[in-house]
């Protein structure tokens, strides 16, 4: 199970980092360390309990569970191209397999918002439950899960991957060649972080 602290299931990279260059996407690439990766390439079942916002990276995090289950409160974004920088955790591989082409080329280009019941009509999650009872639901199917045949249920996951469309491995490792391989302009994520904060303002009213 993975999920994240209240009030946010994950934000993605810290853009402020990004902007300063304390954070360096190549070095990242270079140790060959990053989350996504890593749950993409486990054999055992993930689940996402998504408890809150769940954008950019953050939802390339939910998109590489094989199962998600949201709080009503839970919010999905792809801001990847309003801060300026290319996916290379699955997003553009994972989100239309899910959603289908046109949805995710909607939420990629334009930056909007999809709240949680809209996400479970997408097919973007499993189900939505109410805030309290997330925790006891996605146990509940986690130990449905590790109720079964362990031997069966990793081949099963193996063929359902290697069956949808392009296989698995391959199109995420074009992903990640495409996204590692441009240059982050840190001035331009700074003037972006900053637009996307005073958007935010602008839409709560401050």
């Amino acid at each position: 199970m993975l999920t994240g602290t209240d009030p946010a299931f994950c934000a993605g990279l810290d853009l402020a980092e990004i902007a300063s260059g304390r954070l360096d996407l190549v070095e990242v690439a270079r140790l060959d360390a990053d989350p996504w990766q890593t749950l993409q390439e486990l054999t055992t079942p993930t689940v996402a309990a998504v408890n809150g916002p769940a954008v950019t990276g953050g939802l390339e995090l939910v998109l590489c569970c094989d199962l998600a289950i949201a709080s009503e409160q839970a919010r999905f974004a792809d801001t990847h191209a309003r801060v300026g920088i290319h996916p290379s955790g699955g997003l553009s591989v994972l989100l239309p397999r899910y959603v289908g082409l046109r949805q995710a080329l909607g939420m990629s280009l334009t930056g909007r918002f999809v709240a949680a019941e809209e996400a479970a009509t997408m097919g973007l999650v499993n189900a939505v439950v109410p805030h309290d009872q997330l925790a006891a639901t996605t146990t509940e199917v986690v130990e449905a899960i590790a109720g079964t045949d362990a031997i069966v249920l990793g081949e099963l996951l193996a063929t359902y991957r290697a069956l949808s469309g392009v296989p698995l491995e391959e199109a995420l490792r074009t992903e990640r060649d495409r996204g590692r391989g441009l240059i982050v302009d840190t001035e331009a994520v700074e003037a972006r972080r900053q637009a996307v904060i005073e958007r935010g303002r602008s839409l709560r009213g401050e």
